[in-house]
């Protein structure tokens, strides 16, 4: 243990060392430097790992980054790296290069001459140039849902595969600020990587770790899986750039091995012994006889050879030396290296969250940062999910348009300053415009699926179509032409209702009407009943605020009304609705007319089901939720309060888009007397209250949901007191929580926390606050001996729960300072029309359940596969009849009366460039979560694509580039034994005959198909 770091503990106090050269260096001329080496037994092996980080946007946008304009910000230039990386490559077989980022290398690839093509394809072959993670970027790991990280490392390992049949073998997460459990096990040993590298944890943890020589670990990120899916972890000793003094950019101030003695400052003795002064450093934090040097940092190599010409010359002169050894490696060289050393490792569960530099510098802001941008990214994640269910359904691609742009500008939006909001407002604004160009490209694609499905009634062959069907990407704030539009006397709005979840649902839709004379029917003539409900102000002034803002135009006069309705459509299918004005004069349609009242009583009770909702009208605040169906009975108090942003005048860290640094007081208060008003109706009840000026919420309990609803509307942050302000909601219940509370990793599994303390290590609390927030992309929750209090989000955000019985989300920041980690601006978001300029204001949702203990993982995932799959809507104008006679009105894709199981998730449905299908399916609980749906569970696929022979399976890795049956797992020895852990659960391979899938809990099984 240790590595040889007590052998060359003489040689640190070195005076001086004399070197006896050959004749190579006499009168100056050419050296061929000696750079063959590999690893030497029995001395410390220095491998050298030559790397670029390249930021898929962040001070300049992506494609300013490749070619290299706007350098006046920052001069970056991928385009260069990679030309002149190859180039030096070239020169000596023994250089070896790492490349992580898909976007960059793609662009690149596509611009080269065959002949380089070439050159390439033998550097990839011969190891010299070695892609590690090799997704589209590299992602973020608390911002980014689990699907989109896997889509986007398919995205980028497709690539690899296709152009050089390689799959990359090491993650390289080297930049994220923190580290989630789900990296670790799901798209680390799932994927097929052997380990894990990374430089960001917490100060305090690396401190413990360097004293105990603990920052490589053996990593189990699954309680479900435990170490069937474990994974070597590596935690730099420090940044991931060189050690101090090894830093060769050609533009950095570095003093280089001069080794030519008819020139002054001849140095070869010098640098020698700086190099193995550094190296002892590390090795004495590092286990083994092998150290790896990062050898790269932001931006780097855009000359290569300023880099390799010293690396070359250190690796000749410093075993020439021999008192160690040093080489050209990579993370897969340094992982095997480490795996043969027999070494017992320290075991780490959990994840490395939240991260902290220094003391008052938790960078848990980001969690929340430019929360209409990760509303976006969530919402467009859900939607290429079903696009790409769509385009399968109807018959694969589309001539001149696919789902591809969507899935670029959705895997370069989870890079870790894209999700996270921590670029630069010019950068956000371009991720925004990708991601409009793709939803606008997947819309064409999801218009034309529709319309040639259900023009087809035979429901198995689709049909070309000339059916023109609309969508309404701004409904949240009531902007849906095709709905606002009169309805001829002769012709019906029809509602295409497409359900991307593989189990039926019942939900209420809500669409802008301008009238209140409708009848509307399903499919089969019934008709269903309706509720109409008056737009509030909130509303109409975001509408008219913010269309002009995104289109450009003045909006028409705002709808009258939300209609409501309830909608039931089958898994994988589709249903249509026709809402129709009533014909007879006099005579009025069927929907209930909603009424905005003033409550007269001391206390109101709202919830047309089982879950109710009491609320103080004197406050005007929630006091209580209870379940009569469940028996679940909470005291609760909901209410608004903002953190005062640090701006760095305490000592010099201020709030920004990275770190949440409150300024030291208590959060305020927004409103303890809110003016409240009621709606009630037979399918919805709401609550609506005005906070403040710039806080508005609607609780809504629908009729036939186990949860509440609450839209909330925040913004303009005011700032002309000076003070940024960090915006959360809190839900106070009356529960002894003995300060644990559960927090979602990746938006899959459930991690415990526990407030002020890790796992790891003794924590100093030196952030009451932002020191207990944690990534959520799910939901939170909380416990105690008789209930459980469940919050679910519609975005990522941070949480946490900084009380026994309380939990807060923070929803919205607005700050007036940069907090100094590069980005260079604060984060004050703001939106223009015209001549008027105001903060941003964020439209969202969070979901509350109350359930007795024990019961709520059902509810939690659920619902939480409908927030994330929402019902999809499509709009055209016909006439009844006439649609009725030519098109299929109600389908399924799978066989009729069949449905995935509740506990199992369709997450990709995908037609793929060679027209195979790609098909994973996810188990969504864990061992223990649930007792009724954490069982084994099983697909038919058969029942699953009816219709349609399956030619042939292929179970491959989570990003599909190898074959399952090819997956190989280095072993690895844990400190102190591997202990008693029960096996898994793992669903077994698939027979060819009966075409049936098994899912444990947490599995997520991946295929490849051939009709």
């Amino acid at each position: 243990m240790g590595g040889l770091a007590a052998v060359f503990a003489l040689c640190v106090t070195f005076v001086t060392f004399v070197f006896i050269f050959s004749s190579e260096i006499v009168n100056g001329s050419y050296i061929k430097y000696n750079t063959s080496g590999g690893i030497v037994e029995g001395k410390l092996n220095v491998h050298l790992v030559a790397h670029s980080h390249d930021d898929v946007g962040w001070l300049k946008t992506v494609d300013q980054y490749y070619v290299g304009s706007n350098n006046s910000i920052q001069g970056a230039c991928v385009e260069n790296v990679l030309d002149s990386v190859v180039e030096s490559l070239l020169r000596d077989p023994n250089r070896k290069f790492v490349f992580v980022e898909q976007a960059f290398f793609q662009r690149w690839w596509a611009e080269q001459s065959t002949e380089t093509e070439e050159n390439v394809r033998k550097l990839v072959d011969a190891g010299q140039l070695e892609f590690i993670n090799g997704g589209w970027c590299m992602h973020d790991e608390a911002a980014s849902h689990y699907v989109d990280m896997i889509d986007q490392t398919t995205l980028g390992h497709s690539f690899i595969k296709n152009q050089f049949n390689k799959t990359p073998r090491a993650g390289w997460q080297i930049d994220p600020f923190g580290h989630s459990a789900v990296q670790a096990y799901l798209l680390g040993a799932e994927l097929g990587f052997d380990s894990v590298h990374f430089a960001r944890i917490d100060y305090q943890d690396r401190a413990k770790r360097k004293g105990d020589k603990s920052l490589e670990v053996v990593w189990r990120g699954s309680k479900t899986f435990g170490s069937s899916s474990q994974i070597f972890a590596n935690a730099f000793p420090r940044h991931y750039s060189a050690p101090d003094g090894f830093n060769f950019e050609v533009s950095n101030d570095f003093q280089p091995v001069q080794d030519n003695p008819l020139l002054f400052d001849y140095n070869v003795e010098q640098r020698v012994n700086d190099f193995i002064a550094a190296a002892l450093a590390q090795a004495n934090v590092t286990r083994t006889n092998h150290i790896m040097w990062t050898m790269g940092d932001d931006f780097q190599y855009q000359y290569a050879e300023s880099w390799f010409k010293q690396m070359d010359k250190f690796i000749h002169y410093v075993n020439k030396d021999g008192r160690m050894n040093t080489l050209y490696s990579t993370p897969s060289i340094y992982t095997d290296a480490k795996n043969a050393a027999n070494e017992s490792w320290p075991l780490k569960i959990d994840d490395y969250f939240p991260y902290a530099d220094s003391p008052n510098a938790y960078w848990t802001g980001y969690f929340t940062s430019r929360p209409a941008l990760k509303r976006y990214i969530r919402m467009l994640s859900g939607y290429y999910l079903a696009a790409r269910q769509l385009e399968f359904l109807g018959g694969g691609k589309f001539t001149g348009i696919s789902t591809f742009s969507l899935a670029d500008s959705l895997g370069t939006a989870q890079h870790h300053d894209a999700v996270t909001g921590t670029a630069k407002q010019h950068t956000t604004n371009d991720y925004a415009k990708r991601l409009s160009i793709g939803a606008t490209e997947a819309e064409a694609v999801v218009n034309s699926a529709l319309s040639c499905l259900t023009t087809s009634n035979s429901g198995n062959q689709c049909a070309t179509s000339d059916l023109k069907l609309s969508q309404c990407q701004l409904l949240n704030i009531s902007f849906c032409p095709s709905s606002e539009e009169d309805i001829p006397e002769n012709k019906s709005l029809v509602v295409v209702t497409y359900n991307p979840l593989g189990w039926s649902r019942t939900e209420v839709i809500r669409i802008p009407v301008n009238d209140s004379n409708f009848v509307i029917q399903d499919s089969d003539g019934n008709i269903v009943e309706g509720q109409y409900i008056p737009l509030d102000n909130s509303t109409i002034n975001l509408r008219n605020f913010y269309t002009k803002a995104y289109l450009g135009g003045s909006p028409k006069q705002a709808p009258m009304y939300w209609l409501l309705f309830q909608a039931s459509v089958p898994p994988l299918g589709w249903n249509t609705y026709f809402i129709s004005k009533v014909a007879v004069k006099g005579k009025t349609g069927n929907g209930y007319i909603s009424v905005m009242e003033s409550p007269q009583n001391t206390t109101i009770e709202v919830g047309p089901g089982n879950l109710k909702m009491s609320f103080s009208v004197i406050s005007g605040q929630l006091q209580r939720m209870f379940n009569s169906k469940t028996g679940a009975d909470i005291p609760i108090q909901q209410s608004y309060l903002w953190y005062g942003s640090s701006q760095g005048d305490i000592d010099t860290q201020a709030s920004g888009a990275y770190i949440f640094r409150p300024n030291g007081s208590p959060p305020n208060v927004i409103s303890r007397s809110v003016p409240l008003k009621v709606i009630y109706g037979p399918l919805v009840d709401e609550v609506h209250q005005q906070f403040s000026p710039w806080i508005y919420q609607v609780t809504r309990l629908y009729k036939d949901t186990e949860h509440a609803e609450v839209e909330f509307t925040i913004g303009p942050i005011p700032t002309d007191d000076g003070i940024g302000k960090e915006v959360i909601t809190r839900m106070t219940a009356n529960m002894a929580t003995n300060k644990v509370f559960f927090t979602d990793s990746n938006g899959r599994d459930f991690l415990k926390r526990v407030r002020d303390y890790r796992e790891d290590w003794n924590l100093t609390v030196t952030q009451p606050a932002a020191g207990n927030y944690y990534p959520i992309n799910l939901g939170i929750f909380t416990m105690d001996e008789k209930s459980e209090f469940s919050v679910l989000v519609d975005r990522a955000v941070g949480g946490a729960s900084i009380t026994d019985g309380e939990v807060e989300l923070m929803l919205h920041r607005r700050m007036l300072h940069d907090d100094g980690r590069g980005v260079g601006e604060p984060l004050d978001e703001t939106v223009c029309v015209e001549d008027k300029c105001e903060g941003l204001t964020v439209r969202g949702n969070y979901y509350m359940n109350i359930n007795q203990l024990g019961t709520g993982a059902q509810w939690r995932r659920i619902t939480g596969q409908a927030v994330y799959s929402p019902l999809l809507l499509a709009f055209t104008m016909d006439n009844m009849e006439d649609w009725k006679a030519s098109h299929l009105l109600k389908a399924t894709s799978m066989s009729s009366n069949y449905s995935l199981p509740l506990n199992v998730a369709l997450i990709t449905l995908q037609v793929l460039d060679d027209g195979s299908v790609l098909l994973r399916l996810a188990h969504l609980y864990e061992a223990g979560e649930d007792a009724e749906h954490s069982t084994m569970a099983q697909v038919e696929l058969k029942k699953m694509f009816p219709g349609k022979m399956i030619k042939e399976l292929k179970e491959t890795n989570l990003s599909a580039n190898q074959e399952k049956s090819e997956m190989r797992r280095l072993k690895w020895n844990i400190e102190g034994g591997n202990g008693e852990e029960p096996s898994p659960i793992r669903g077994t391979p698939v027979n060819n005959s009966t075409l049936i899938v098994e899912l444990g809990p947490m599995e997520i099984r991946t295929f490849l198909l051939k009709f």
